[in-house]
């Protein structure tokens, strides 16, 4: 019976997964401290103009090459892969680490449906696999307007003249006064064309999408966050929960932690079984979905449970985290 309940939960996951594969997919990419940068995806260009705060919608791939140009010229590029969950919306922030390098970090997942609408400040532009590749060659045209002026004297202003005629014919007088010299200047206009063209380095076609990292060889399901933890990292884990005697005190490390970092199916049910009641198990179990790596394996953690209940109120759960 236990048998035919873990077939039926495998295939509502695999059909799950070929559902949602379909779905189109968001991202958002942020600074921590509000460097602007220009977004390059697979080659391609996505917002014109440098931002702080770009969301990307209309993924279809789970996976991506990402290149994050600055605008600041001494703070140079940074190149990443992005992973992405297919029908989610996958918010990132770029920051640096403590070897003071770029990095990027997943912040938050949620399906498409419940993202929260756009923030003040944010770009919003739709990626287009058929777009003009960037090539990394930069083209400023530059103007120059150089106006010179030239003058002549010239007659001009106002002009007084008289003439007087004696009566006997015998004289003629004439007068021409209030002559001004003025100045006529000519103006010649240059306009100055120059086109600088700067190279470095870019694609010139758009890349391939990468193959996904082989964090868990021969799978090839859904991906629910993008890089598991280290099997050094996990023992850690372990240990810091199961040091605790306390249940509340268990649950709350185990949440810390997973808060910001990523588990495989098969971490989840070794998380699980560190706890002593079936509740705490499953709330666990509920928790760490949307934080593992492997979700199409998720029903590995059924295993976990004592109670078949346990399980139906999981795969509950699942479907409705899925909608």
């Amino acid at each position: 019976m236990k048998l035919n309940r873990l077939l039926l939960l495998l295939t509502l996951l695999l059909g799950s997964h070929l559902t949602v594969s379909a779905q189109q997919s968001n991202a958002i990419v942020f600074t921590e401290n509000g460097e602007r940068f220009t977004l390059i995806l697979n080659g391609l260009r996505q917002n014109t103009q440098p931002e702080t705060n770009v969301k990307i919608e209309g993924l279809t791939a789970n996976f991506y090459k990402l290149k994050v140009i600055f605008e600041d010229a001494a703070l140079g590029q940074s190149n990443f892969n992005l992973a992405i969950e297919p029908g989610s919306e996958t918010t990132y922030i770029i920051k640096k680490n403590n070897k003071n390098a770029y990095v990027l970090r997943p912040m938050s997942m949620v399906p498409i449906a419940e993202a929260p609408p756009v923030t003040q400040g944010t770009s919003v532009v739709t990626y287009d696999a058929g777009a003009t590749p960037y090539t990394g060659d930069e083209t400023v045209v530059q103007q120059t307007t150089t106006t010179t002026s030239s003058g002549m004297p010239a007659t001009g202003g106002s002009v007084s003249f008289g003439m007087n005629v004696s009566e006997n014919g015998g004289s003629i007088n004439m007068n021409v006064s209030g002559f001004e010299d003025t100045e006529v200047v000519e103006q010649t206009t240059t306009v100055t064309t120059t086109t600088t063209t700067t190279s470095s380095s870019g694609y010139s076609t758009p890349p391939p999408p990468p193959p996904p990292p082989a964090y868990l060889p021969g799978y090839n399901g859904a991906i629910g966050c993008p890089i598991p933890m280290m099997p050094q990292d996990f023992e850690s884990m372990k240990s810091s929960i199961n040091s605790k005697t306390f249940e509340d005190s268990k649950m709350t490390i185990a949440k810390q932690i997973l808060n910001n970092n990523c588990l495989l199916a098969g971490q989840v049910r070794e998380i699980m079984l560190l706890f002593t009641f079936e509740d705490s198990r499953l709330d666990f179990a509920k928790y760490a979905y949307g934080r593992t790596y492997d979700i199409g394996n998720y029903y590995k953690v059924n295993d976990a449970f004592t109670f078949e209940s346990s399980i139906e109120d999981l795969d509950q759960y699942i479907s409705s985290f899925r909608r």
